[in-house]
Order: C-alpha cells, then sequence, then structure tokens
C-alpha cells in the first residue's frame, strides 16, 4: 500500500486524521445507507481482508444494509418493481444506459466524492455517461471460458468448444440473456449490439442447439463452487473471478476466445430511490480511498480505475495477463431498443426452457403425428359406426314395410 501517504496513522492502523475526521463530520451518524451490489464484489473481512462496510460504518457511524442481485437484469427488476430504496447501486454500462434514459439515476454531486481525482482519465467520461453526470467507475473487466485441465481434452481457443457433445453435463453457462447471447453472437460473427431481429432468433437457435449438444447448467455466483471443485469441464464467466477460482483450485486454465469477449464497465450510481444520496456519495468516495480501493481490489480481483492501486507494485495484481490483457477481440454492451430488449428476453426463456430445441421439437412432432393418428382412428371408428347405425335402421325399415 505504498501508493498512499502513512504519515498520520495516529491511533488507527487503516485511515489518517484526515480521513477519519472528514467522514465524521459528513453528520452521518444514526442514519442508513441502503447498498445493492452484485455477489462476490466487495472485500468483506473473510480471509484476512478488509471488510469495508464494517469501516465505513465505524468511520461515518452510519448503519448499511448490504444486499445482492445476481445480474443487471435482476437488479433492473427489483428497482422497477417499486416499494424499494437503494442508495447505491452498481450497474454495468449498458444498464447504465437504461437506467438515463429512464431517468432513474440522480446527478452525482462531486462535492462529496473527492476521490474521483483518484479515477484515471480513460475511465472517465465513458460512452455511457459522457458528461459524467451519474456514475463512478468501480471495476474494468472481459468476461473469459475457465476449463478445467483434468477433464478438457485440449487447451480450448474457441467458444466452440461449448458445443461439443463430448462435454455434455460438464458445461457451465452464465444465467443472463446479455452475456449468454454475446457468446452465441460473437460465434456468429454478429454485433452484440444488433437491432435486427432475425440475428437474435439465430442466435436463440444456436443456443437451443447447445442445450440439444451438451445440456449446460445455467449459473451466476454457483460457479465459483462448481469450477473450484473441479466436477465441471467448462465454464463461462468474469476474468478476475477467474483468478479467484484459480486460487482454489490450481488445476483450471482460461482463454480469451479467439472470436471475441465482452469487455464491460462496472459504476457506482444512485438510483432515484434513493433516500440517503449524502450516505450514497460518502459510500462511493470511501470505495475509492487509496488504503480501501486496494485492499479490495487484491479481494476481487478486479482492474480497479483507481490509479494508485493500477500504480501499486505490491499489488497481486500487478502486470497480470487475465486482468490487464491487451489486444483482445471486445465488444462493449449498448442499451437496447425496447422490442429488442423483449425478443431477447422472451428468446431467452424458450432457450432455457428447451421449446427451441431440436430435441423438443422432435418430442412435439411425435406427439402431434400420433394424435393425429389417433384422431384419424377415432374418426374413422366414429365413422364405421354411423354407416353401421344407418345400415341397421335401413334394415329395419325394410322389415317394418314388409311387415
Amino acid at each position: 500500500m505504498s501508493a498512499f501517504p502513512v504519515s498520520a496513522l495516529a491511533d488507527d492502523e487503516v485511515f489518517t486524521d484526515e480521513q477519519i475526521e472528514y467522514y465524521k463530520n459528513l453528520g452521518l451518524q444514526g442514519t442508513t445507507v441502503n447498498i445493492y451490489n452484485w455477489g462476490e464484489y466487495i472485500s468483506d473481512g473473510s480471509e484476512g481482508s478488509m471488510d469495508a462496510v464494517a469501516e465505513f460504518e465505524r468511520l461515518t457511524g452510519c448503519t448499511v444494509n448490504y444486499t445482492n442481485y445476481e445480474s443487471n437484469e435482476n437488479m433492473y427488476s427489483k428497482l422497477t418493481g417499486g416499494g424499494v430504496s437503494y442508495d447505491v447501486i452498481v450497474p454495468s454500462d449498458y444498464m447504465i444506459e437504461r437506467l438515463v434514459e429512464e431517468d432513474m439515476l440522480l446527478e452525482l454531486d462531486y462535492d462529496n466524492i473527492p476521490n474521483m481525482k483518484y479515477i484515471d482519465k480513460q475511465f472517465q467520461n465513458l460512452y455511457f455517461d459522457p458528461e459524467q453526470k451519474y456514475s463512478v467507475c468501480y471495476n474494468v473487466g472481459t468476461t473469459v471460458l475457465i476449463y478445467n485441465k483434468n477433464l478438457v481434452a485440449e487447451e480450448p481457443d474457441s467458444w466452440d468448444v461449448l458445443w461439443d457433445k463430448q462435454y455434455k453435463d460438464q458445461v457451465l453457462m452464465f444465467n443472463n440473456p446479455r452475456d449468454a447471447f454475446a457468446i452465441g453472437q460473437a460465434v456468429l460473427g454478429m454485433d452484440f449490439n444488433s437491432t435486427n431481429e432475425q440475428d437474435w432468433v439465430d442466435c436463440a437457435n444456436l443456443m437451443a442447439q447447445q442445450k440439444d449438444a451438451v445440456n449446460p447448467v445455467y449459473v451466476m455466483d454457483e460457479v465459483f463452487n462448481l469450477m473450484e471443485s473441479g466436477e465441471y469441464a467448462l465454464a463461462t464467466y468474469y476474468a478476475g473471478d477467474y483468478l479467484l477460482m484459480l486460487d482454489n483450485n490450481e488445476d483450471l486454465g482460461y482463454c480469451f476466445p479467439k472470436e471475441g469477449v465482452n469487455a464491460f464497465y462496472d459504476a457506482f450510481c444512485i438510483p432515484t430511490c434513493s433516500k440517503n444520496k449524502t450516505g450514497g456519495e460518502a459510500f462511493i468516495n470511501f470505495m475509492h480511498e487509496p488504503q480501501v480501493a486496494f485492499e479490495n481490489t487484491e479481494y476481487i480481483f478486479y482492474r480497479s480505475p483507481n490509479v494508485t492501486v493500477q500504480e501499486n507494485e505490491k499489488s497481486s495484481l500487478y502486470g497480470s495477463e487475465v486482468i490487464y490483457a491487451d489486444n483482445l477481440n471486445t465488444q462493449y454492451f449498448k442499451n437496447l431498443p425496447q422490442n429488442i430488449i423483449e425478443l431477447e428476453n422472451s428468446l431467452w426463456t424458450q432457450v432455457k426452457s428447451g421449446k427451441l430445441s431440436v430435441d423438443s421439437k422432435e418430442r412435439d412432432r411425435k406427439i402431434y403425428i400420433e394424435c393425429s393418428v389417433l384422431g384419424g382412428v377415432a374418426v374413422a371408428v366414429i365413422i364405421a359406426k354411423l354407416i353401421s347405425n344407418a345400415k341397421k335402421k335401413k334394415e329395419q325399415d325394410l322389415s317394418d314395410l314388409y311387415d
């Protein structure tokens, strides 16, 4: 942690007198700050790490309610469902665009976020927030293909391996539509932000073929335990998380598939449902204190936009080829038109349920044929019975006539 001054530590082992005084004077004592963040995405005090939330509470005297979500879509549904109040959320780039367009974010007061000075210029005024009104970059990353060296025949370099039948029941896939479809789009050479509905249908059909071929398990944070235990051969997830898994299973490898990967930004924002905006801005500022940003990065293994972390040669990620990978084939997600979002969600539901799979279609076709055959037999029986009844009636009529 040599990137920040330690000359005024006084009785505090972590923070300077100046930092302590700053947070004490914010007047947050007795208030509550509600934080809504991704799972496994903050230093939480385990394994000797800093408990970032507890330290923020200690310095400010406030109480933090900290809850998790698994995907941008889950977070969005929670916000739009109403009845909630969050003071800080951590959406990704394309979701920030959507939230801005729908007037669901508050403009930030950077007087309350002086640590913005530590954010690398290349991570400011990004395409989803060009005027830097609504967000402070938290982490930068990419998707990655993770494989178990003991279960994979040869080192992969393509997403194609996720369709290889020899890995049936051994594949873990993203359990959210945007990340999952991006893999199919990459294989098909598509734009991740296509507004052509047929592109999404074609991609969904490809994902349905994967379901038939390998029967993937759709997961998010469950991927940690499943890959670390060595149960599965292949997984899709985020590059920083691969390093965390590697710590617990040295037999795991990774690759950035040649077809391309998603590169993303996650950023702190304050939604319009916030009831403690000052507390939210204080938390954002706190997370970029040099000490906190360093400890946090050491725990979650994502690239920090904080220059004091990037330049710290004592960082375990310093020079990492996984975190600081160069010359990758990447695309960024952008907000999609509403008709595409609705189509994407519908297709995703159909992919996961198996309704688009060839196996499912064959079963439906077989049932249809069987029903048609049975229906034909039933009709034939009814017609035969009607003919028989008519014949009997005619015979009876003739008998009555002669009598």
